[in-house]
């Protein structure tokens, strides 16, 4: 988070150093739990959003995709919305309709809605789609995930 702030001071414009000190803040609420976790829901998404003022297409729409995750992840009555997420997962798919991460996103949000048939096309969307240089590791791991979950299902 040091270095993002660092960027940000030297940047202020730039969409790197609010995107990855929001990314970062994400992992930290996530390894805190949700009590402890829900302090950075703000900051969060306000850096997010930035982002998307400064650069929407910013890292293949990465900003959609993070706030389609915190839209998922943050409870209702704190400013949750499977709705909100949805949009946003989709809106990210503008700018890589082939990422493995934002389908398999969406996946987790339709199935949270009880949209099962609907989930299933998508996870077989993140076992189709080619591996993007850029995303492979991650790739990788969103194709496993999307397998178990299929054979779940």
């Amino acid at each position: 988070m040091d270095a993002s702030r660092k960027a940000m001071a030297l940047q202020p414009n730039r969409p790197e150093g609010h995107f990855w000190l929001a990314a970062n803040m994400g992992t930290l609420a996530e390894s805190f739990g949700m009590r402890q976790g829900l302090k950075y829901r703000k900051p969060i998404k306000e850096e997010l959003e930035l982002v998307l003022k400064m650069d929407q297409a910013f890292l293949q729409g990465s900003a959609d995709r993070a706030l389609g995750r915190w839209y998922f992840k943050v409870p209702g009555m704190f400013g949750g919305s499977n709705k909100e997420a949805e949009t946003h997962l989709r809106t990210s798919l503008n700018y890589n309709p082939n990422s493995c991460a934002s389908l398999f996103f969406l996946a987790e949000v339709l199935l949270d809605e009880g949209r099962k048939a609907d989930a299933r096309i998508e996870l077989q969307r993140v076992l189709d789609a080619p591996f993007d240089p850029d995303w492979t590791p991650e790739d990788k791991e969103f194709k496993e995930k999307a397998r178990a979950l299929l054979a779940k299902r």
